[in-house]
């Protein structure tokens, strides 16, 4: 087989266009062309707008063809091997079983590693199926009933269930192909497979997780909701046992190896692991708003004359300034076609998060506009400082809103004039329970608020109509990642034998694939360090 990279093709061309373009860098016929598939594709905007493919192909006489190409983008290739899932000859389970406890991408992936390991783990979850969590979420948008067990924080799949299920990361794991097809497998598009920049969005990723809980519960895991860690049990620096609270009440449970997938909110968790000795560190991230515009015009900005094309998807954006006070202000988590989501998971406090479909066909396209926050921001030395440091900006926030968890929202012509919005323009607020029009420099700390207004009309020389008068500021975005890092050594461990901390809340990843990925790579730590039980 033969790989060529960087075919280049207008918006909407098909397969036929495709092999054409094949056998053109081939230099044969379209008809030796025996069979295509396509194994990257991106949309480059730069200099117009292309479809940027990489595909392996079939022809006969591949030596002699790929020699007469002489084409640089031309070269041999062969399917990378499957990731290799740990102890492939599973194991008997152990007389204690390993658990996990959060059932987020981290959890998730690391409780599959270990059950394809035959030791059929335990998985815990504070929250609901992603079935009873829709609804939840859903009740607290529409009339602000926030559920402290089940919300956009808590529950099967984590935050990433409530998001714009991307699956893109800056970082090269051989275990991100696994994920991606497993995903697949279990329901997600096919198109993550092939796209640059993959998503699932929130409606596959709700098929996906019910799919993806049978198939654990197949190969002999224990899931249990509403099932939050409530303490730890430890002897001569190993671990022995957890306290869970279930919905029967507190109970003890057995347990010599324990993965800690908590997710960047598990406050509680955090406070209780601060007590128990484990070491903390209060680890930099960074706080904002959600910035919202209409798609089309985004769109307009970025494809020029092929806005709309049907061949192309929803735009979308990554900006980033550094300013000269030595603050930087980025976007991120940017939601084609979504909403900005209410995010809340404790009372008296206002948090947002952006959210799309797969489709991504709303109006509008939303994004965290972000300045980083560095622990000497904090106001405190303890490790949880950042914790406290989130939650006065999402109660100032709540404050300013009035209640009900409405947000205070701004226009950006207003923000950066210094005055108080009184209501929007072009760009229609879609944050749910509601948005209250203010002056959001009266719940961002000073700092922020400074590098957001310095930073909007530099970024709008990136990107036309970035800071258009009527794009909409909403606040407070302050769950961009974990506020916390528990050091691990090198076997994965945090301190206490047998406790192996992971994924986003931990401090060791930035997104979906990435948390994922950590799963799995404490779930082989775990197995590489422990004589679980003997090989069938």
């Amino acid at each position: 087989m033969l790989k060529i990279e960087n075919l280049r093709l207008s918006p909407g061309a098909g397969l036929e266009s495709l092999t054409r373009a094949a056998a053109k860098a081939l230099r044969v016929p379209p008809e030796a062309v025996q069979r295509l598939e396509i194994l990257r594709r991106s949309i480059d905007a730069r200099e117009g707008v292309a479809v940027i493919y990489t595909v392996w192909v079939m022809v006969e006489n591949e030596g002699a063809v790929l020699r007469r190409s002489r084409n640089s983008k031309v070269s041999r290739w062969k399917p990378e091997p499957d990731y290799p899932i740990p102890c492939p000859k599973p194991r008997i389970p152990p007389e204690i079983r390993p658990v996990v406890t959060g059932a987020g991408p981290a959890g998730l992936f690391a409780a599959l590693a270990l059950a394809l390991a035959g030791q059929e783990p335990i998985l815990l979850e504070r929250g609901r199926p992603v079935e009873a969590r829709r609804a939840d979420v859903e009740r607290f948008w529409s009339a602000g009933e926030l559920d402290l067990t089940s919300n956009v924080q808590f529950g099967e799949g984590g935050a990433g269930a409530f998001s714009d299920g991307k699956l893109n990361t800056g970082t090269k794991d051989p275990r991100h192909r696994y994920i991606l097809k497993t995903l697949a497998d279990n329901g997600a598009p096919a198109d993550i497979l092939t796209d640059a920049r993959p998503h699932i969005g929130t409606d596959y990723l709700y098929s996906t997780l019910q799919n993806l809980r049978k198939t654990l519960r197949s190969l002999g895991t224990d899931i249990r909701f509403e099932s939050r860690l409530a303490d730890l049990r430890a002897e001569n620096g190993a671990l022995t046992g957890i306290a869970v609270e279930g919905p029967e009440g507190l109970y003890e449970l057995p347990c010599q190896n324990l993965i800690l997938a908590p997710g960047h909110s598990a406050r509680d968790t955090f406070e209780m692991l601060y007590k128990r000795g484990v070491r903390m560190e209060a680890k930099p991230f960074a706080v904002g708003v959600r910035i919202e515009h209409r798609q089309a015009d985004c769109d307009a900005a970025q494809y020029r004359e092929y806005a709309g094309h049907p061949g192309l998807p929803a735009s979308s954006y990554k900006l980033a300034c550094h300013l000269p006070g030595g603050r930087s202000v980025f976007s991120f988590c940017v939601c084609p076609g979504g909403e900005v989501v209410a995010a809340a998971s404790e009372a008296g406090g206002v948090v947002t998060n952006g959210m799309s479909e797969f489709a991504r066909d709303r109006e509008n396209i939303n994004g965290a506009l972000l300045v980083n926050v560095t622990p000497e921001d904090f106001g405190g030395a303890s490790p949880l400082a950042g914790v406290e440091f989130q939650r006065k900006l999402e109660a100032s926030a709540y404050a300013l809103g009035g209640g009900g968890y409405r947000a205070p929202a701004q226009r950006v012509e207003d923000f950066l004039q210094n005055r108080a919005s009184t209501g929007p323009g072009r760009v229609r607020p879609s944050y749910r329970p509601g948005v209250v029009w203010t002056d959001l420099r009266k719940c961002l700390p000073p700092f922020a608020a400074e590098a957001l207004a310095e930073a909007l009309p530099l970024l709008g020389r990136k990107l036309q109509g970035f800071d258009a008068p009527d794009a909409v500021l909403t606040a407070v975005e302050s769950r961009s990642s974990s506020p916390v890092r528990i050091p691990r050594d090198a076997g994965g461990e945090a301190g206490i034998r047998g406790l192996y901390p992971c994924g986003e809340g931990a401090g060791y990843a930035g997104g979906i694939l990435s948390a994922a990925a950590d799963g799995m790579r404490c779930a082989e730590n775990l197995l590489g360090n422990r004589a679980l039980a003997h090989s069938k």
